[in-house]
């Protein structure tokens, strides 16, 4: 479904990724963690064509993304929930659910309004609210029903569920464990180990822009500094 290898990326003359690769199956679901300034973020942008590809690869679905527009990388199957939501705040809560709405072939399922409703009640509840009106909470929830909407084949979120309270955040990673069995591919970024342990299949740390751990759920638990040291919690 994704494929990095030895991708370099980052700001004008300042590299911030140094030979990433990573990869993600179809139905699988991948963490990336690390402290901030470490380059997740740029690894997401880098992908979504935001950031040039200064060296390496990055193929989606096996087909190269190398100078393409973020909206045709997109439209390979990608549903992106950026860091900060990002939502349309003149927009009501439907008008932003249909706006990027689309129907893609060969999908594990496919995702409509009332899909989206029955996973988030409270959009529903809000349909007709304007985007600024939400909580925290909600916008993110409402970023994801739009992602979701978009009918991707994987689903990349950025900082899942930062500043969000304890009971939204367990509602969000309910939420994607459904979105898991879905059969839909995830690449969450987020600092809640336990709820990563949970979720993923396999996991990356990453440290100074480059790869610095990566395994299973099982080797995960059984190296307790693997996370105080990539982590730091």
């Amino acid at each position: 479904m994704l494929e990095i290898h030895n991708l370099c990326s980052g700001y004008g003359q300042g590299q911030v990724l140094f030979n990433v690769s990573l990869s993600i199956q179809a139905g699988e679901v991948i963490s990336l963690m690390g402290k901030n300034g470490m380059g997740k973020t740029t690894l997401i942008r880098t992908i979504m064509g935001q950031l040039s590809q200064r060296s390496g690869q990055v193929r989606v679905a096996s087909r190269q993304t190398r100078g393409l527009s973020m909206h045709r990388i997109a439209a390979m199957g990608i549903g992106w929930v950026p860091e900060g939501r990002m939502i349309f705040p003149s927009l009501s809560v439907e008008e932003n659910l249909i706006a990027t709405a689309a129907i893609r072939s060969g999908n594990p399922q496919v995702w409509k309004l009332q899909d989206v409703y029955e996973m988030f009640p409270r959009l529903q509840e809000r349909r007709n609210n304007g985007g600024a009106q939400l909580s925290g909470g909600e916008q993110q929830m409402l970023a994801i029903g739009r992602a979701l909407m978009t009918n991707p084949k994987l689903l990349i979120l950025d900082e899942a569920t930062e500043g969000l309270a304890p009971k939204i955040r367990q509602e969000i990673w309910q939420t994607l464990a459904k979105i898991k069995a879905a059969g839909l591919s995830i690449l969450v970024i987020d600092k809640d180990v336990k709820a990563l342990s949970r979720l993923a299949d396999r996991h990356y740390m990453i440290e100074k822009g480059r790869i610095a751990w990566e395994g299973d759920t099982a080797a995960l638990i059984a190296d307790e500094h693997i996370v105080k040291r990539y982590v730091g919690i």
